[in-house]
């Protein structure tokens, strides 16, 4: 993967805005979306995994 097109110019990284026009994007671009939406959904479930195994074993010291 390039991080250049064609004419040169450095690629957009893709992002999502949460409520933003999809009408305007291909079925390609939406598809990009949901795996870079799926992606960050599985990083935040991970982080909050992990906060809730640190709670836990902070309530634990204090029982």
């Amino acid at each position: 993967m390039s991080l250049f097109d064609e004419d040169g110019r450095p690629l957009k990284k893709t992002a999502h805005e949460i409520g933003s026009d999809l009408s305007l994007l291909s079925a390609d671009e939406l598809a990009a979306r949901i795996d870079l939406l799926r992606t960050e959904i599985d990083r935040l479930e991970a982080e909050k995994a992990r906060k809730g195994a640190s709670r836990s074993a902070a309530e634990s010291l204090f029982r």
